[in-house]
């Protein structure tokens, strides 16, 4: 209780209760209490999604942006931005409620993120945390670990922004109205209890229960006066934001050294550079998105490159994870007819597109051994009726049906085998191996 002065009263009669702004606690443990009890609350406005990037920004007075920034690249590089993100929304109260999404599903008071809703986001999490901290993102070459190394990144910075700026943009925590002022006490204190006529008193030294004017003056239970009521003060009107206006050059600049980035990589690619892949493309255009959102955060400016780096994340994180478009060669469409063995050419490859090669006008005398490989697209193969084909075929995503040996699904065994043709032993000698990153690989007779 505090001491009885004015400003207790005025708290007492305002409904809300005192929070003590002071930093957090010296130690590891009061720290992390500390920030638990003032959790980042999810704003109405300003939100991308669910408003965890803003909430951050919001409660230690940094530009979400940068929030937003640090988040996609803990995707990137190992997914753990996904996984705080997911947290954040069932973890942080909306600022319009009581609890947050979990604790309203556990009961602990209200909130407007909806029972079902709560439970999607549970079960969408455990699927993540399996494939983050499992192995299943990027977790080859470089990126090996980096769900570990991104949540120890993320948990740190969380944990020093708290020790340095948690005494700032406090949230304020509204406790219920006290039922000792209002309207509803103003009436209770007023009412009258009612006895019954003509009692005997039990005490002999009693008043007579008697009265001429067929009342009883003891019965009535008037009780002592109550404190004047005095409305509690208004609530002072939300701040209306200033909108700052936006600075447009730095995400035009952006925009355009990101695609003349891309450009030269891709003409890179095509020239028979093999370091250029999609993958490398993609990690230099959102290198350079990354810097432009960066230094827009600090000109307001550049906020729509966010459009543009989300997908590119989505695709990045793709093609890492199967290892796609990873072969030299250019794009486009390989048709191949060769009339003779002289026209075979020992390898067909692309980076993306498809290759079909006809061997059909060979010559029964031919022997020829060619290779078919695509980092993205369908490979076909058509073979004479009488060839004999020694095959291996192999797709790390999507189906394979070589001369009748079907697999289809991500990472299978490569198929391989001998086919003599329909009149055994004897015509063309054709090896063939057919490898594609995804798609579609065919070896059929015609």
């Amino acid at each position: 209780m505090c001491p009885w002065h004015a400003s207790c009263m005025l708290i007492d009669m305002s409904g809300e209760t005192e929070t003590p702004v002071t930093k957090a606690g010296n130690g590891f443990e009061e720290t992390v209490k500390d920030f638990w009890a003032s959790r980042p609350r999810r704003p109405q406005y300003n939100r991308k999604v669910a408003g965890v990037a803003a909430a951050i920004g919001n409660r230690y007075g940094i530009d979400p942006v940068v929030i937003r920034v640090a988040l996609v690249a803990a995707t990137i590089f190992g997914g753990a931005g996904l996984v705080i993100y997911l947290l954040g929304w069932l973890l942080f109260p909306d600022e319009r409620d009581q609890v947050s999404a979990f604790e309203g599903m556990i009961g602990k008071g209200r909130s407007s993120v909806s029972t079902g809703m709560t439970v999607v986001l549970c079960v969408a999490l455990i699927p993540v945390v399996s494939w983050v901290f499992g192995g299943g993102w990027f977790a080859t070459g470089w990126f090996d670990g980096g769900g570990f190394i991104g949540m120890a990144l993320i948990a740190g910075a969380l944990f020093a922004l708290h020790r340095g700026r948690g005494q700032f943009n406090r949230p304020v925590v509204q406790a219920p109205r006290s039922p000792a002022y209002g309207p509803a006490a103003f009436d209770a204190a007023f009412s009258v209890t009612d006895t019954e006529a003509g009692t005997a008193a039990t005490d002999p030294a009693a008043p007579p229960t008697w009265d001429p004017l067929g009342a009883e003056p003891f019965a009535w239970d008037l009780p002592d006066p109550q404190p004047a009521f005095t409305p509690p003060p208004p609530v002072a009107p939300r701040p209306v934001k200033q909108v700052v206006p936006r600075n447009k050059t730095v995400g035009l600049a952006t925009f355009g050294i990101a695609v003349l980035v891309a450009g030269v990589g891709v003409v890179l690619n095509m020239d028979g550079n093999s370091w250029f892949s999609v993958q490398h493309i993609i990690g230099m255009v959102l290198g350079v998105l990354g810097i432009g959102l960066v230094t827009g955060s600090f000109v307001h400016g550049a906020r729509g490159l966010i459009g543009l780096a989300i997908p590119l994340a989505i695709a990045g994180m793709a093609l890492t994870a199967i290892p796609v478009l990873d072969v030299p060669g250019g794009y486009g469409t390989i048709d191949a007819k060769p009339a003779n063995a002289a026209e075979v050419q020992p390898l067909y490859q692309h980076s993306a597109g498809n290759i079909d090669v006809d061997f059909t006008k060979l010559s029964d005398s031919s022997q020829v051994t060619s290779t078919l490989r695509s980092g993205a697209g369908d490979i076909t193969a058509i073979v004479p009726e009488t060839a004999d084909v020694t095959y291996s075929c192999e797709t790390t995503a999507g189906d394979t049906n070589c001369l009748g040996h079907r697999s289809s699904g991500f990472a299978n065994e490569a198929i391989t085998g001998i086919d003599l043709g329909s009149d055994g032993a004897g015509g063309a000698k054709i090896n063939l191996i057919l490898k594609d990153a995804a798609g579609k690989v065919e070896v059929r007779r015609g």
